[in-house]
């Protein structure tokens, strides 16, 4: 088989740290396919574990992306052939995406209707994952309830808003600037305020949530950001904490949660993986449905070509950046 092109990095580090080189094709282990990438989501956490600010850090050298969208081109031992010709959506792992094929497990890939474009299905995978699991198994968000979403413009914030949606909830997102809290209104938040820190911030939570508070927060910002939230939490609400873009991970002084019979609940989408895999496996089906349905409608905000993937990178870092980038091969 022919070679491709992949961004790889011989140390984790900044963007300008990768380069394009020419790969040789893997061979296919039981259980796996092998996809021509069409196109791969760019996003925060893709840029925190190249540059090595993940928890894990994965070996190198390092091909980044976690979420990639394409054609099944190859089936390995154990797979069905017919599967050959598929347009699918697919996690690449710790990495693998940011680049012109992958080779990932076939349980981890999800077939896609034709009516979703490559670039669009590319972005949601990880999002949607990580937004399924928080609010049904985590945090057992209800019909009816309120959810109030930390940074509602970013992946994961976006992916909530959705999600939530589906699920009957009420949402409140925030957002640092009008474009951002424009942007969350636009994917389905039934109010946006302003980011927490903001003059008013707790009257503003109060008067988008009648006065009580948020039943469940979803929280990927940290900082100073997570106590003045939870400082704002209905009696036994629940709060998520999904990630740390504001740059700190927030100490919370521990007598606010017996102060408000709330619960601080972590999420973590790669350990769950790991450890509740059938469960993991229920929700991407919840999910690839979803799509197909239209029930899930992700949106993709800017597009670069794979030669630059450095700049799409830096993108996705931009806090003042709103919505999703992706990087997009040659004929997509």
């Amino acid at each position: 088989m022919a070679s491709y092109r992949a961004v790889s990095g011989e140390s984790l580090g900044p963007p300008d740290g990768y380069a394009l080189v020419e790969r040789d094709p893997a061979p296919l282990a039981a259980g796996e396919v092998r996809i021509r990438v069409a196109a791969a989501g760019v996003g925060f956490v893709d840029v925190l574990i190249a540059g090595g600010g993940y928890q894990v850090k994965p070996p190198t050298p390092y091909v980044p992306g976690l979420e990639l969208s394409g054609t099944i081109v190859e089936t390995g031992p154990g797979i069905d052939p017919t599967w050959i010709g598929q347009r699918v959506a697919a996690a690449a792992g710790m990495g693998g995406a940011f680049a012109e094929e992958a080779v990932v497990p076939a349980d981890s890939a999800i077939p896609l209707s034709d009516t979703l474009d490559f670039p669009a299905a590319a972005t949601a995978f990880v999002n949607y994952q990580t937004a399924w699991h928080a609010l049904t198994q985590r945090a057992a968000l209800r019909t009816g309830e309120t959810l109030l979403v930390l940074g509602g413009a970013g992946g994961v914030g976006a992916a909530c808003i959705e999600v939530a949606k589906l699920l009957g909830a009420r949402v409140v997102a925030t957002g640092s600037s009008a474009a951002k809290r424009d942007h969350a209104v636009s994917l389905g938040a039934d109010a946006a305020i302003a980011a927490p820190g903001a003059e008013g911030w707790r009257e503003a939570v109060r008067a988008a949530t009648g006065g009580r508070g948020p039943d469940v927060i979803v929280d990927p910002v940290g900082g100073d950001a997570t106590e003045a939230a939870f400082r704002a939490i209905a009696w036994n609400g629940r709060m998520l904490v999904i990630g740390f873009a504001g740059g700190g991970i927030a100490r919370l002084p521990t007598n606010l949660p017996l102060l408000k019979g709330a619960a601080l609940v972590g999420v973590d989408l790669r350990q769950f993986r790991q450890r509740e895999s059938e469960a993991a496996r229920a929700n991407l089906a919840a999910i690839g449905d979803a799509l197909r349905d239209g029930k899930l409608r992700p949106r993709v905000d800017l597009l670069f070509p794979l030669d630059r993937f450095a700049e799409a990178m830096r993108a996705a870092a931009d806090r003042d950046h709103v919505g999703r980038a992706a990087i997009v091969m040659d004929g997509t």
